[in-house]
């Protein structure tokens, strides 16, 4: 068993590592995808969803796929705000076809930084992410449980991938991970791609879907440090 487990495992790195430098060789010896992935990323570390928009349209019927792909890209990279791409999603799609084609893009990316945990380690992920937030992960996760995944999706407390990728540290199956992030992400998707089809209608729906957003940060940010208080007493 332990040694299908770890052939299992094994695997699981062989086909990050490959699929990882294949990337690498595309980003350095493919001009376009190099100059693609940076106007994505500026895009979104500049929040400017009309350019993101603009850029997505000159793709033409392959649209929705160079935004599946983005929304990967932007919860395995944790600053970079996938909510840009979920609002851009039903502003172009509308709320339904957004929703689904963020929420399903969301569960690949969530997948992926899962596997990528489970399959090459904690050092490898310290590099990714913060070590203080992902050393708070562990206390969190030690001190909720099987419960940890689906309360972190409704109230982000920490970045869609420093959760992603603590919870491939942690013994919590698969199934259970996927299945909590799949209806904790849910809502929040579903009320930005609303707002985002609505967008053109008022710039109010703007102004409230910042406001939403500053809201559910609120929450985490009060939250955060009464579950600090709660992990060291779990600690102690």
């Amino acid at each position: 068993m332990a040694l299908e487990k770890q052939r299992n495992q094994n695997i699981q790195i062989g086909l990050l590592i490959t699929v990882f430098s294949l990337l690498v060789l595309f980003y350095f010896l493919v001009t376009p995808f190099r100059e693609g992935l940076h106007v994505v990323f500026n895009k979104l570390v500049e929040g400017d969803i009309e350019g993101y928009r603009d850029y997505l349209l000159s793709f033409g019927m392959w649209a929705p796929i160079i935004s599946f792909l983005t929304m990967i890209l932007t919860l395995i990279v944790a600053p970079l705000p996938a909510f840009v791409v979920t609002f851009t999603n039903g502003l172009l799609f509308g709320a339904v076809w957004g929703t689904i084609l963020s929420w399903s893009s969301a569960m690949a990316g969530a997948a992926l930084c899962f596997f990528i945990a489970r399959g090459l380690g904690r050092p490898v992920v310290e590099k990714l992410v913060s070590k203080s937030a992902l050393h708070w992960m562990d206390r969190f996760f030690d001190r909720y449980g099987m419960h940890s995944v689906l309360f972190a999706r409704l109230f982000p407390i920490n970045s869609f991938a420093i959760v992603s990728y603590a919870s491939g540290l942690t013994p919590v199956k698969f199934s259970t991970y996927f299945f909590a992030t799949g209806i904790g992400q849910l809502p929040a998707t579903i009320l930005y791609s609303y707002l985002g089809e609505h967008a053109s209608q008022s710039v109010l729906v703007v102004f409230w879907t910042f406001l939403i957003i500053i809201c559910f940060a609120i929450i985490g940010i009060a939250l955060k440090p009464q579950l600090n208080k709660k992990l060291k007493e779990k600690g102690s």
